[in-house]
């Protein structure tokens, strides 16, 4: 069986159509959830002393509640807000470390390049969770926490993929003419190679993201991630494990299926993107 490349094309864009509606349907949620609690027109998502524990989805309650009593649902909206300002922070601070230094690394080579390559690749061999569960041990609890763990976990891919573009790059045309015509190398980084560089992180930063929120949810589960207060799918579920053999259900169920669908989303949107740039949906930046 065959695909042709207009099939290809076609699938693409409609998994990227799908993964744009599921993550703008995810901002949407995560913007407008704490507007509703703090208006009281949804209940606090650590209110819950005063319901019934365990009670099952019900017009009441239509995810049920928790082993205190919180409504899951609520909690679920919550924890899209808390999930993608976390991912979102760490993936902005990796890219803004990762990118520059992969451009000044590239560019420049020699013993700058050597030292920044041994060290990005020595983060770049640990596993993901693993190091990640380390930095949250030592960094302790708290969103700023997370995120910097997050950050740390990602700068190496940002470094490794631009740094590898910078250096075929710099061996171009426009930019020999440029140093000829005495442009230095800030000049030449801000004007000429960031913006043939920049074109393959898009792809990157949307695959990080789903990434990261299965590793943020990881943490939670470990209790490395954030307070137990917090709306977090990671906590919630960790707190639904003991619930599970009784028959309790959707204290799990609805925020696995929350953190699912984003991963999924967010995968398709990076597929999509990918796919699309590589068949000549993206032209590369000329000087």
């Amino acid at each position: 069986m065959t695909v042709d490349a207009e099939g290809v094309a076609t699938l693409s864009g409609r998994m990227a159509r799908w993964g744009i509606v599921i993550v703008a349907v995810y901002a949407l949620i995560a913007l407008i959830a704490p507007l509703l609690v703090h208006l009281g027109l949804l209940p606090d998502p650590n209110a819950g002393l005063a319901n019934p524990i365990y009670a099952p989805p019900s017009p009441a309650h239509w995810c049920g509640t928790d082993r205190l009593g919180r409504d899951v649902c609520v909690r679920t909206l919550a924890g899209s807000s808390v999930a993608l300002q976390v991912v979102l922070i760490a993936l902005l601070l990796a890219l803004a470390i990762g990118v520059p230094l992969g451009m000044v690394s590239g560019y420049l080579g020699g013993a700058v390049d050597r030292g920044l390559v041994l060290l990005m690749d020595t983060l770049y061999t640990l596993p993901v969770l693993l190091l990640s569960v380390v930095l949250a041990f030592l960094l302790g609890r708290g969103l700023p926490n997370a995120a910097a763990a997050l950050c740390v976990v990602y700068v190496p891919q940002y470094f490794r993929v631009v740094r590898n573009q910078s250096a075929q790059v710099k061996a171009e045309l426009f930019i020999e003419a440029a140093r000829s015509l005495g442009a230095g190398p800030g000049w030449i980084l801000r004007r000429y190679l960031f913006r043939n560089v920049i074109t393959s992180v898009p792809v990157l930063l949307t695959l990080n993201a789903a990434d990261a929120v299965l590793v943020l949810g990881g943490l939670g589960f470990l209790g490395l991630g954030l307070p137990e207060t917090t709306p977090e799918w990671g906590g919630d579920l960790q707190q639904a494990l003991t619930a599970i053999p009784t028959g309790i259900w959707w204290t799990a169920l609805y925020p696995g299926l929350a953190m699912f669908v984003l991963v999924l989303g967010l995968s398709f949107l990076g597929e999509g993107l990918e796919s699309w740039l590589s068949g000549g949906g993206g032209r590369k930046a000329e000087a």
